[in-house]
């Protein structure tokens, strides 16, 4: 067969993500005909770089998503011939071309931007928000009590950030640290908050209905401890959760070093916001503490943490592109896009494509995670 041009290129690629366009058109016309029940979420539609944000963010989740049905080849397999390609080259058998051409390893470009959105969707979300867990269970006390507990709490934080980011990752991350243990300790210690920021939340929402109070809490024990310790230890006897060393070096780094930001944040916030009149209200009601920090603080601060939250995905993804081109990644031949990004370099005397449409891929999604923050920003400060 012909090679493609690019006009059938394209045309080609927008029909492999039919998928993604109709869960964006099915997505978007529910919100908008919801959005005035739908929250701050729903006011995004109000908002113009909202929505652009949200699309492009979008776009990348439900290509992650549909990424099996997308991708036309698996990204692991090497066929010889297609080495080196240019975009739109047919397979040696006919049957199917690389529609953005072949790596170094004969690799479809293609099929390993697709799926590694899968990758970088399946870490920075879920390593973001294991960090703002950590980050609020400390903030709230440090900025609610003070004192030496502050004091403490704000050292250790102040330590982490002092120490140049891309270089504690370079150590975390490193194969060598595992013989350490140093990641399985780290593991140990901040994958338990989340447990406990559960408990604490249910035990003070419930706490004068004690029948609720202990089933929430018993349920949130029994599936946080299972999951604890699959995913620090690899010790889960059912094999439901488990994290390859590689993965478990990757997140907890991303875990470890976010979590200090994200506590000075929320302490910051708890600051300003004890002082009005809400709080003093329920402190005179005889609210618990737990109950005032997680029931009318930390609702009050919701505003600037999600923005924060989108803008930290965004930064995370950065991280882990700039991790996985210098060949510190989940593994070497991982398809996420810093991997991707590293083996086209080495082809950009001859083609920049291997290397582009990664490069564009992180881009974009970086772009519409800050779209997306500033409109979130934007539309909390309307409240």
């Amino acid at each position: 067969m012909d090679e493609l041009g690019w006009g059938a290129i394209l045309v080609a690629i927008l029909r492999q993500f039919l998928p993604v366009w109709i869960a964006l058109a099915i997505t978007f016309a529910l919100s908008i005909r919801f959005k005035r029940k739908l929250g701050l979420y729903g006011k995004l539609f109000d908002s113009p770089i909202g929505m652009i944000g949200l699309a492009i963010v979008l776009f990348w989740v439900f290509t992650a998503f549909f990424a099996g049905q997308i991708a036309t080849h698996d990204a692991l397999s090497q066929i010889s011939q297609m080495k080196n390609k240019v975009p739109g080259t047919a397979t040696p058998d006919g049957a199917s071309y690389y529609l953005l051409g072949g790596d170094n390893l004969g690799r479809d470009v293609f099929s390993r931007m697709v799926m590694g959105a899968q990758r970088v969707l399946s870490i920075a979300p879920a390593a973001t928000t294991f960090a703002f867990m950590v980050g609020i269970t400390l903030g709230l006390p440090a900025g609610y009590f003070g004192g030496r507990l502050d004091t403490g709490l704000s050292f250790v934080a102040n330590l982490v950030l002092a120490f140049p980011v891309i270089l504690l990752f370079y150590l975390l991350v490193t194969p060598e640290i595992r013989v350490t243990g140093i990641p399985t300790i780290l593991a140990a210690v901040l994958f338990f908050f989340p447990i406990l920021f559960s408990v604490i939340l249910f035990n003070s929402r419930f706490f004068t209905s004690p029948g609720k109070r202990n089933i929430y809490v018993g349920i949130t024990l029994v599936i946080g401890l299972w999951a604890y310790s699959g995913l620090a230890f690899n010790a889960d006897p059912l094999g439901v959760f488990r994290m390859d060393p590689n993965l478990l070096n990757v997140f907890v780094s991303v875990v470890f070093v976010n979590a200090p930001t994200v506590f000075r944040i929320v302490r910051g916030l708890v600051l300003d916001i004890q002082t009005r009149d809400y709080v003093a209200a329920a402190q005179t009601r005889g609210e618990g503490p737990w109950y005032i920090m997680l029931w009318e603080i930390l609702p009050n601060a919701r505003g600037p943490l999600i923005v924060d939250f989108c803008l930290r995905i965004g930064y995370t993804t950065i991280l882990l592109g700039t991790l996985g081109f210098f060949g510190l990644g989940v593994s070497p031949e991982s398809p996420d896009w810093g991997s991707t990004i590293n083996d086209g370099r080495r082809l950009l005397s001859i083609a920049p494509h291997p290397a582009l449409a990664p490069a564009i891929a992180l881009m974009s999604l970086v772009l519409g995670l800050n779209l997306l923050a500033d409109g979130l920003r934007e539309e909390s400060l309307k409240d």
